[in-house]
């Protein structure tokens, strides 16, 4: 089992810092990534498509022996978190209930804020989960759709790591700047008096320090991809499956889409080459589960919390 690599999932590329995470704090894990960046984005999608694009996904890492999946997006995580836990026998992680438990922990007036996509604000799923750890703590939410476009753009444009062109790509994307566009989103925030600030995006580590500069120093900034993947490196250590030390870890990246795009846009996460990229089929993954599995989708009543 400690040899099996970490299975990793993501509507498309936002999911690689969180892979990026992993790769950092436990060095001697191989990791197994899937983008379905042929189906991105999810949080427009129906919930039960949603669901069963989890239940696909996580059937064919399932096939790889993965010893543990991350579901490395927020929308899925809402949708299909509960799902797959009770699916797969290996553990399987989210990337909310580790940023909402975080954020609990470090906030000292209990005043919380929470930036994401459309669609994960609108599941309240960040919001339900700090209640669920702290019903005390006060959650202030914003929409912020445009930082994944920078990303997105960011990741597309000239050499380099990605952080060291982000901003510039900013003014290119949208105007005005990206600082005037990011006091707009994260000034009622301030104004609402919060000490702490999740990026409920796996986008958004990558502009973790613009987004400091505007918000402030006070200001304590989580990092759903960091607290992922301490979470990861929490469950493998409890259950005794960490790659033994000077293991190599082995990247192998995968796309529903195109691929050469998720090379350029994972070298640039990665500072690096990331390496070939494998096409794999929408058509292979619909094929996977069985009607075993399928059934389950009848059971869930998870879409409440997923738009």
């Amino acid at each position: 089992m400690q040899n099996l690599p970490i299975g990793v999932f993501d509507s498309g590329l936002g999911g690689l810092t969180v892979a990026r995470e992993i790769e950092r704090t436990l060095p001697n894990e191989s990791l197994v990534y899937l983008g379905d960046t042929a189906r991105f984005p999810y949080g427009p999608k129906d919930p039960a498509d949603v669901r069963r694009f989890v239940l696909e996904i996580g059937t064919w890492l399932d096939k790889r022996s993965v010893k543990l999946i991350v579901i490395a997006c927020n929308t899925a995580t809402a949708c299909g978190l509960t799902l797959a836990q009770r699916t797969f026998d290996v553990p399987v992680v989210g990337v909310i209930e580790p940023g909402a438990r975080a954020a609990v922990m470090v906030t000292r007036n209990r005043r919380v804020g929470v930036i994401g996509t459309t669609g994960t604000i609108a599941s309240n799923a960040y919001s339900n989960a700090v209640r669920a750890i702290d019903a005390g703590v006060t959650v202030f939410s914003a929409a912020t759709p445009l930082f994944v476009d920078i990303v997105e753009e960011g990741g597309r444009r000239g050499p380099g790591p990605i952080e060291d062109i982000l901003v510039e790509s900013s003014e290119i994307v949208i105007r005005p700047s990206f600082y005037e566009v990011a006091r707009d989103y994260l000034d009622p925030l301030k104004r609402s008096g919060i000490d702490t600030l999740v990026l409920g995006c796996t986008h958004f580590p990558l502009l973790e320090t613009p987004i400091q500069q505007v918000v402030g120093q006070g200001v304590r900034i989580i990092s759903s991809a960091q607290e992922t993947a301490k979470e990861v490196a929490e469950t493998l250590e409890r259950r005794d499956h960490l790659a033994a030390e000077g293991a190599p870890g082995r990247l192998a990246f995968y796309a529903t889409g195109d691929t050469e795009d998720f090379n350029r846009f994972g070298s640039r996460v990665w500072g690096r080459d990331i390496g070939e990229v494998y096409r794999v089929e929408v058509e292979q993954l619909t094929s996977l589960p069985d009607d075993a599995r399928l059934a389950t989708l009848n059971d869930e009543v998870e879409g409440a919390a997923c738009v």
